[in-house]
Parts: structure tokens; sequence; C-alpha cells
């Protein structure tokens, strides 16, 4: 298992998995049940008056006030069908979106930060909630009466609002490349990691780490045909019942070992770098702000979008500190980096195939993400090559080969996503949100939440910097080893 445990380390490293962030991203839109193809990146239209029509498709008026004299209305969808979503439903897919495979790693960060460990549990719970409760705020101002009004969709109107002065597109052209370059590097590493996976599930097979992961690749090729987020969603259900089908197993053991459990096995004492690393582990294990301005602008009730993030992250803190602490007493010095591998034999080959499943389950949500930012891109002014079927086709399918491409070819891919990752995932969670934020309301914050935002933006470049610390280290002596 030591090539698995170094691609996971080296996964935990990048400070995402949401990539794993992406792991359910897009839960929610199981619940529009909609069939139109979706422009992922600008679909966020608020006030949205339902009429429903016996037997007939949902219609829709949009009733968006937008007050931004430069704002430029979405590129348009191919067809108008939306069902808003309850706060409940919002509830479910925020909760999907901030599990992921990051849940494995969390024992062994606690191995490494001792007590402090647990607090980082709950500090990221916090701030996650926060930053993702500043960055819808941004997309609102008052009206001549005080009242507020959804005057942005997106995070790439928040930027482009934020830069103006500099660039009236530069903003979101950031925040795109910021996300494409997250989604396609999610997707390679999937491949890297379903190789890994194969390879170490049948090793009595004669084949090699790339060989699987080519064929891992080939049952991704009907992803050049997903048009719609339908397709997606039902993918990312599947995904999320294997998730939880690996908690139940590992926690179900650990009940079992219940009478070897000792508090004795925390430590006070801890490692610099190892901390640092137990830091991403636990903090992007929330990540979720990528999508929270569509989610929060399909929500019936937007109003009830602060109480339901609250709730979303108590529960996923309740759940990750109990999952990590049964972990962590049952196995304590001997945990290991991905958990799964502490488990019998037998466990932990039918663990690691969930977690294969789980993994080329996972891809298309990601894949598809990012063809749509795309597309939004290009088509702006174009829309007719836009809906081009072979254009679509053509691009979606090279997207899918040059993941494969990447992952085959590029040597030390982990390390090298772990750089770009520390430096994306640090900036969409943390520094934007909380610099938007004080970009657009400074006048109307008090000197508490400003300086909040500025505690935020400082704590998101720390981290940052240790993350990327850590990669060049890790690049520099793997090359230094060659």
């Amino acid at each position: 298992m030591a090539h698995l445990k170094q691609t996971f380390s080296s996964l935990f490293n990048c400070f995402r998995e949401k990539t794993y962030f992406f792991w359910g991203m897009v839960r929610w839109d199981s619940c529009l049940e909609t069939e139109e193809n979706v422009n992922f990146a600008r679909r966020d239209e608020l006030n949205i008056e339902e009429r429903e029509e016996s037997d007939g498709p949902l219609n829709f008026e949009l009733d968006v006030c937008h007050e931004d004299p430069e704002y430029e209305s979405p590129t348009p969808l191919s067809h108008a069908q939306v069902r808003l979503i309850t706060s409940w439903e919002a509830a479910w897919n925020v909760t999907n979106a901030i599990q992921g495979i990051f849940v494995l790693g969390l024992p062994y960060a606690i191995l490494h930060s001792g007590y402090s460990g647990l607090f980082l549990i709950v500090l990221a719970a916090v701030l996650c909630c926060y930053t993702g409760k500043i960055l819808i705020t941004c997309l609102y101002e008052e009206n001549e009466d005080g009242q507020l009004v959804r005057v942005r969709d997106t995070y790439e109107d928040i930027a482009n609002v934020c830069c103006r002065k500099l660039s009236p597109n530069l903003g979101g052209i950031v925040v795109n490349v910021t996300q494409v370059m997250e989604l396609i590097m999610t997707c390679i590493l999937y491949l890297v990691v379903s190789g890994n996976l194969l390879l170490h599930s049948f090793p009595y097979v004669p084949m090699t780490e790339k060989t699987w992961s080519v064929i891992a690749f080939i049952t991704l090729l009907p992803c050049v045909f997903i048009k719609t987020l339908k397709i997606v969603s039902k993918l990312s259900q599947l995904c999320s019942l294997v998730h939880f089908i690996i908690l139940f197993v590992v926690m179900t053991y650990c009940l079992t070992q219940i009478h070897q459990w000792s508090w004795a096995k925390f430590k006070l004492s801890i490692e610099f770098e190892d901390f640092l690393i137990s830091i991403g582990v636990i903090i992007f294990s929330y990540t979720s702000q990528i999508f929270l301005p569509t989610l929060e602008g399909n929500m019936r009730k937007p109003g009830e979008f602060r109480c339901m993030l609250n709730w979303t992250h108590f529960f996923a803190c309740v759940l990750k500190t109990t999952f990590a602490l049964t972990a962590f007493l049952t196995w304590g010095e001997e945990t290991k980096e991905v958990i799964t591998d502490n488990l019998p034999s037998f466990l932990q080959t039918l663990v690691n195939l969930c977690l294969l499943t789980k993994a080329l389950l996972s891809y298309p949500l990601p894949f598809f993400a990012a063809t749509e930012i795309v597309y939004a891109c290009i088509s702006r002014g174009n829309y007719s090559n836009y809906s081009s079927p072979l254009f679509a086709l053509g691009l979606r399918g090279s997207f899918l080969l040059l993941t494969l491409l990447m992952s085959m070819f590029i040597p030390h891919f982990a390390l090298l996503m772990g750089l770009t990752g520390s430096i994306t995932g640090a900036a969409m969670t943390f520094l934007l949100p909380s610099l938007f934020h004080l970009k657009l309301k400074w006048k109307k914050l008090s000197f508490s939440e400003k300086c909040a935002d500025i505690s935020v933006f400082i704590l998101g470049f720390l981290c940052s910097l240790a993350g990327i610390v850590c990669s060049i280290r890790g690049l520099l002596k793997v090359f230094g080893e060659g």
C-alpha cells in the first residue's frame, strides 16, 4: 500500500479534496429534476415565480433586480425549466459537499495535532461557514428603500465588480481560471488514485499502475456524452451512498475495539511540519464556497440560507469529530495516513474497491463543471457555436484525453497539484471571500466585522504559504533524489 498512501498523502498536502470539494458538489441538482443543458458557472436566478401547469413542465418568470449598471445578464439557458429547492434539500446537499475522502485522513491529522486537532475541526467549521455567509452577502446590495436586493449572480460577478477599476473582466477571468485549474487537476488525481487502487486491489495481475489508469479511463469515456446535470446528479447520489458505506464499515469495526480505547493515546507535543499538514486536511475538508451562490440562488426561501449553513456545518463538525476520535482511539500511534489501511485485509480490500467506485463516480462532476465554465467563456456573444453538438463533443473529448495524458506523463503530478492547490484552495475559500467582503461592504461593516475579515484573510494567506513551502520542499526532495 506504499504507493497508495503516498498518493493520498500528497492529496492531503494539496489542501483540497473537495476537490473533494467536488465529490457531491452538485447533489442539490438531483432535487431540481431538470432536463436542461445548464450553464454551470452562471445559472443563479433568484426571486423566481413558479407557475405549475397541469401535466406540463414547470414554467417560471425571472424577477431579478440588477442595480449594478455594468452588470451583464447571464448566458441564456437552452431551456427554461427550473424547480426551486427547499432549505432541507439545500442542507442535504451542502452536507454532501463538505463530506468526502478527506474524512479518511482526519484520524491521521489528529495523530499529529493532538488535542489541538479537535479544536481545529471546530474552528474550521466556524471559519468555512463564515466565509460562505460573507460570500453570499456580496451578492446583495441595499436599494433606495433599504431592502436587500440580489444584484449579482455568481462568484465571477463578485470578482468582476471588485476589480472593475483595474479591468472590467479581470476578476472573473482570475476566478474562472482558478476554478478550471482545480477541477481539471481533480479529474487527473481521480485517475491517479484509481490506478493506485486497482493496482493494490489486484496485485496478482501483471499490470502497471499506468495500465490500470488507462482501464479506469476507458470506463469514463461515456462522460463525453453527458449534457446535463441530471445524469451527474444520479452518479453523485451513488457516490454519496458509497461514501457512507465506507464510514459505516470503519466506524463499526472501531466500535468492536472499544475495549482498547484510551485517552492516554493523545499527545501534547507536535511536530510543526506535520501540524501544517493537519491544518490542510482539517480546514479544507469543509470547503464548498464555489457553488454556494448557485445553491442560494435556487432556494425557495433564500432568507433561510444562513440558518441552513449553520446547521450543516454543525452536523459535519459533529460527524467528523466522532469519526476522527473513534478511529484514533482505536489505533493510536499506529494510525496511518489513510485510515482504511489500518483495517484487516478482508475489510481493506472491500473498502479499497468502494474507494475506487467513489473515485470513478466522482470524476463526472468536476469534469462536467470544468467544461461548462469553458463553454460559458467561449460562447459569450456567440451562442450558436455553444449549442453545436459537434463542438461540445469535441471539447469534452479533448478535456477527457487531457486528463489521461497528464495523469500518465507528468512526473510527480501529486506534488505539483499540492503546490497549485495550496494557492487556489486557500484563495477560493479564505482570501477572496474576505477580500471581496471588505471591498464591497467596508463602509457598512462594524469594527469587529472588519477585524474578522482581516483575520480570515491572514489565516488563509498563512495556510496557503505553508502549503506552498511544504509542496516545494517535497518537489525539491524528489528531484534531489532523482
